[in-house]
């Protein structure tokens, strides 16, 4: 069995309420009790170190500990510096320090997001006397370093890691435990639901919450696309709307159907075939191909639309969605033996800045039922 770990959310938490602690008390604590919020439990968080800087500043550090995950922040040391203050209104307030991206299309505020704000203010809070202000300042000593090796820019994330989840439990997503967990929620909502909507991670979660769509309809399915499409079919799931930042989805279209980075890629050789067929001339596929990343290859396509009043984006993604959605339906026949029809699929495509790029034609007919 997998183990479970925490979110880095709840390690800054953890390293926060040890260095108040000891602002109030004097004395270092070697375990940190946070209140998870989500979901309603309590973790006892092991405080690493833990010294005061001065009368009114206290600094500790916590380690991230993801349980059975291929999480790259694993075992990455986390700071937080706690300081009294007299101004302001805020009885917390919370920075972004070294190693906490910057979120370049929200004016640089650091990429500390709404579980990690509420779980940092709802459990330090609970510390303070009436009047009593602090300010707490997250660090990542390794997080610009550990930046590179994310698509975090591509989400408009750069100079450090994000504060990001829903959730206080760090899940194996890459492990068949994993899978289970995915599968079982999908058997529950298939009772109720004959249209679903698939997000690979918390971003497209987000989006799809944001533009109406029931949440209860929403299924996460991290990598696991393709046996998720299957067990939906086999539960007799009408309509799937797989919903995803372009990066991940477009890897359906080249029949990559578990989208780990680790088991497999292809990005560019999908995204430059499509402008092949599309008649892109040969210097601006070896553009596209030789982009860094998929988002890279977009903004050339963009560029290259506004330099000419072409429609290159449009086409070009258009035909990849229309693609994914024939691919995952011949997917899910290959691997199903169900005999009452196979799930109609339709596809969304987002981008870095979670604006959607295209709809394929089933996934407009799917928005409409589900907003």
């Amino acid at each position: 069995m997998s183990r479970s770990g925490y979110t880095l959310p709840v390690f800054a938490c953890a390293a926060a309420v040890a260095a108040l602690h000891w602002l109030r008390d004097r004395q270092p604590i070697t375990l940190a009790s946070i209140d998870l919020i989500e979901p309603a439990q309590i973790a006892e968080i092991p405080i690493e170190q833990v010294a005061g800087l001065s009368e009114n500043t206290a600094l500790a550090i916590t380690r991230s500990d993801p349980g059975d995950n291929l999480d790259l922040t694993k075992d990455t040391p986390i700071w937080a510096l706690v300081e009294w203050r007299e101004q302001g209104d805020d009885a917390v307030i919370i920075k972004g320090g070294e190693g906490i991206g910057r979120q370049v299309n929200a004016d640089h505020k650091p990429a500390i997001y709404a579980y990690a704000q509420k779980l940092l203010q709802e459990n330090l809070q609970r510390m303070l006397a009436p009047g009593e202000k602090i300010t707490v300042t997250i660090i990542l000593p390794e997080g610009r370093s550990l930046a590179v090796r994310t698509s975090n820019s591509a989400f408009g994330v750069v100079e450090g890691l994000s504060l990001l989840g829903t959730t206080g439990i760090s899940q194996p997503l890459s492990t068949p435990d994993q899978l289970a967990v995915f599968r079982a929620e999908l058997q529950n909502k298939a009772s109720r639901f004959e249209s679903l909507v698939f997000c690979i991670g918390e971003n497209g979660l987000d989006l799809a919450r944001k533009l109406g769509i029931n949440p209860e309809q929403l299924v996460k399915t991290a990598n696991w696309l393709g046996p998720m499409l299957v067990e939906a079919d086999v539960l007799g799931v009408k309509e799937i709307l797989l919903f995803g930042y372009h990066g991940k989805l477009m890897k359906l279209a080249g029949g990559i159907f578990h989208t780990h980075h680790y088991l497999a890629d292809g990005r560019r050789e999908i995204l430059t075939a499509h402008c092949a067929i599309a008649g892109l001339k040969s210097p601006d596929i070896q553009a596209v191909f030789n982009s860094a990343t998929a988002e890279a290859a977009l903004t050339y396509l963009k560029s290259l639309d506004a330099a000419t009043g072409s429609d290159w984006v449009n086409q070009v993604y258009t035909a990849i969605a229309e693609t994914i959605d024939i691919r995952s339906q011949e997917y899910i026949q290959s691997h199903s033996e169900s005999t009452t029809g196979v799930t109609v699929c339709g596809s969304i495509l987002f981008d870095r800045d979670r604006k959607i790029i295209v709809k394929s034609k089933t996934a407009g007919l799917l928005m409409g039922k589900l907003c």
